[in-house]
């Protein structure tokens, strides 16, 4: 059986942020999405391998110090 496709809403609902942060991933951090006409969408498992690999990691800014 194929993967589904899922949402904008039900992927941030499957990694538990905000649809606001999935749409600045896919900007600025390369979060796998297709975009199928007007819409974005998702392969749950793209998205957890890049999870996996890093790719939701926060970058901090040279003057932010990290939490300890």
């Amino acid at each position: 059986m194929t993967e589904p496709w899922v949402s904008v809403e039900q992927i941030a609902e499957h990694l538990g942020v905000t649809r606001d942060s999935i749409y600045r991933w896919i900007d600025r951090k390369h979060l796998p999405a297709h975009r199928v006409g007007r819409l974005w969408k998702f392969k749950t498992s793209e998205v957890d391998a890049w999870v996996r690999a890093g790719g939701a990691e926060e970058n901090l800014r040279p003057d932010e110090k990290s939490p300890d």
